[in-house]
C-alpha cells in the first residue's frame, strides 16, 4: 500500500506555497486538508479542518491548560493559534443549582427609585423577579427617594452629593462604616454593582473585604459623554478608570452587543467575562390601549389632527436633540412633544421657539403610557445609547420608530427588521432621517403596519426570563471565575506551604 500525499490549500493559510503532508496513519486513504489561519483576536479555539474526513477525533486540551500552540478539532476543522491569555468558561451547572436561593448585594448608582434613567425599569424589574424567585435581597443605592421597602428587598441609602457638572444626577462612595456594617451583617453571596461611578468603587472594596464574587453591570458609556461635558483629555484616563473596575470584576455584563463589542475593543476585560443582560420590557404598563384623546391634545398643544412626533428621555447634550431642530425644520405641518427633563431642557426649549414643540416635564406611571401611545411617530436621535429602552417602550406602545443607526439601537431593530418593525437612518443624515419619518408622518395604514409588528415583536421580551438568566446563568459564572481566581492566588502559598512544612519521610524497612 502506497502513502497518500495530501495536498494542502494555501488560500487561507501563513505559507507561501503549497507543500504535502504524509502520514502512515491513515494508508491508502485519499484526503484533501485546507489550513486556513484565523486570526487570534477571535479568542476561538484552534482547529484544523478536514473537509472531507469525519472519522477520526482528537481531544481538546482540557480546561485549564490551554497553552500557546495549536490543536486538531473533530470536523470542519480550521487551524488556528491558542493564546496563552485565553480564559477557559465555565461549565453548565446542574439545574439545581438554578434554584438555590441567594443572599444578593445590589449597589445602584444613581437611585433607580427616583431618578428617572433607562435603567431605572430594569432594576426594578430586577429586584421583583429576584424576590419572586425566592433571593434574599439589599440594595445599596443613593438616600433620595428610597422607599421604606421594595417587593421585600432591604434598602439603604447611602449620603450622596451632586456630580459636578450634572447637579441632577446624586453619586455616593457607599463605604461608611454603617453601609459596611450593614452589608456584613446580610452576608451576600454575590454582590452586583452598576458602572461606571463612584459607588461601584465602595461596592469593590466590600467585595473584596467580605471576599465574595463581584458582578458590574455596565450602563453608561462615560467615554463618549465626557467630550459633550468636560474636556476630551479626560477620555484616556476614563477608560483606564474603566478597565481597573472591570478587570478586578468577576464578570462585567453589558446592555448590548455594539456595547460589549466597544468593551472588547478597548481590551476592558477579557471577552468570555463580558456577558449579554438580555432586553425586557414591561409590555402591559406600556402597550397601545393606553392611547388617549386628552393626552394627544395636551402633547399637540390642541391640534390632535396634525403629525404627532414624540420623544421621550433624559434631556442632555449628549442626546443629539438639536438634530430634531433640523429635522423640524422641514416639516412644517408635523408638531413634536419632548416627554422629559434635563440639563439641556432650557437652552432646548430656546431652540425651538416659535415652533410647534410641547416640552412636558417628567411624566411618569398612567400618564408617561399614555404619552406613548398617544402619539404617531417615535424618534431617537441619540447616538450614545448603550441599548435604548425608551425605544422598547415606544415600540411596545404600538408606536413606529425612527432611530439613528448607532449605539445598541441596532440590537432592537436588527438589519432583518429594518422596515418591518421600525426604521433606522445614519447617524447626522438628516435626509435619510426623512425618508423614513416623512411616509409614516402622511401614511396612517402604514403607522399601524409598522406599530403592531413592533408591539408584537416586543410582547417577546419579558423581565422575568431576562433576570431568571442573570440569576441561574451569569451569577453562577461569576461566582465559577471568582473560584479559580482565588485558587491561583492560593497556589504560591501552597507551594511555599508545602516547601516550608514538607512530611516526614517514613522508612518501612
Amino acid at each position: 500500500m502506497s502513502i497518500s500525499s495530501l495536498p494542502i490549500n494555501p488560500a487561507f493559510s501563513p505559507l507561501s506555497s503549497t507543500s504535502s503532508l504524509s502520514s502512515s496513519s491513515f494508508s491508502g486513504i485519499p484526503i484533501s486538508l485546507r489550513i486556513s489561519c484565523v486570526c487570534p483576536s477571535t479568542r476561538k479555539p484552534p482547529s484544523l479542518l478536514c473537509a472531507q474526513t469525519h472519522f477520526f477525533r482528537s481531544k481538546r486540551p482540557k480546561s485549564g491548560s490551554l497553552r500557546k500552540g495549536f490543536f486538531i478539532a473533530a470536523s470542519d476543522m480550521t487551524i488556528t493559534e491558542i493564546r496563552e491569555e485565553e480564559e477557559e468558561s465555565p461549565p453548565l451547572l446542574e439545574s439545581e443549582v438554578y434554584s438555590r436561593p441567594r443572599r444578593i448585594a445590589l449597589f445602584v448608582e444613581p437611585s433607580p427609585f427616583s431618578y428617572v434613567s433607562g435603567y431605572k425599569n430594569r432594576f426594578q424589574n430586577f429586584i421583583r423577579y429576584l424576590r419572586e424567585m425566592g433571593d434574599e435581597v439589599m440594595v445599596v443605592t443613593t438616600h433620595e427617594g428610597v422607599p421604606k421597602e421594595f417587593y421585600g428587598a432591604k434598602l439603604i441609602g447611602s449620603r450622596s452629593f451632586p456630580l459636578p457638572w450634572y447637579q441632577k444626577v446624586p453619586l455616593s462612595l457607599a463605604l461608611s462604616p454603617r453601609i459596611i456594617s450593614e452589608v456584613a451583617q446580610f452576608k451576600p453571596d454575590i454582590i452586583h454593582a452598576s458602572s461606571p461611578g463612584i459607588m461601584v468603587f465602595g461596592a469593590l472594596i466590600i467585595a473584596k473585604l467580605l471576599c465574595v464574587p463581584i458582578v458590574m453591570s455596565y450602563h453608561t458609556h462615560v467615554p463618549v459623554y465626557i467630550p459633550r461635558y468636560t474636556f476630551s483629555w479626560l477620555v484616556k484616563p476614563m477608560w483606564l478608570v474603566i478597565k481597573f473596575l472591570h478587570r478586578a470584576a468577576d464578570l462585567t455584563l453589558v446592555p448590548s452587543v455594539a456595547i460589549g463589542k466597544d468593551l472588547e475593543a478597548a481590551r476592558v476585560t477579557a471577552a468570555n467575562k463580558i456577558r449579554l443582560w438580555n432586553k425586557g420590557v414591561d409590555s402591559e404598563s406600556f402597550n397601545p390601549q393606553f392611547r388617549s384623546h386628552e393626552m394627544r391634545l395636551r402633547l399637540s398643544n390642541g391640534e390632535p389632527e396634525r403629525p404627532l412626533i414624540v420623544h421621550v428621555g433624559r434631556l442632555g447634550v449628549e442626546k443629539s436633540l438639536d438634530f430634531l431642530k433640523r429635522v423640524m425644520d422641514r416639516l412644517p405641518d408635523a408638531r413634536i412633544a419632548f416627554i422629559g427633563d434635563g440639563p439641556y431642557r432650557e437652552e432646548l426649549e430656546k431652540m425651538f421657539t416659535g415652533m410647534p414643540a410641547v416640552f412636558t416635564g417628567m411624566l411618569q406611571g398612567e400618564e408617561l403610557s399614555q404619552a406613548y401611545a398617544s402619539g404617531d411617530v417615535f424618534v431617537m436621535p441619540s447616538e450614545s445609547e448603550t441599548l435604548g429602552l425608551v425605544v422598547l417602550e415606544a415600540m411596545s406602545s404600538g408606536l413606529p420608530v425612527v432611530a439613528v443607526r448607532a449605539g445598541g439601537i441596532p440590537d432592537i431593530i436588527p438589519e432583518a427588521q429594518e422596515g418591518k418593525t421600525g426604521y433606522l437612518y445614519n447617524p447626522g443624515d438628516v435626509d435619510d432621517c426623512l425618508s423614513k419619518l416623512e411616509p409614516l408622518l402622511r401614511d396612517s395604514a402604514l403607522r399601524e403596519t409598522i406599530g403592531k409588528a413592533a408591539r408584537q415583536e416586543m410582547e417577546k421580551y419579558d423581565w422575568k426570563a431576562a433576570t431568571s438568566k442573570i440569576r441561574n446563568e451569569q451569577y453562577n459564572a461569576a461566582i465559577w471565575f471568582w473560584r479559580k481566581k482565588r485558587v491561583q492566588l492560593l497556589r504560591p502559598f501552597q507551594w511555599l506551604a508545602k516547601r516550608i512544612f514538607q512530611s516526614p519521610e517514613v522508612n518501612y524497612r
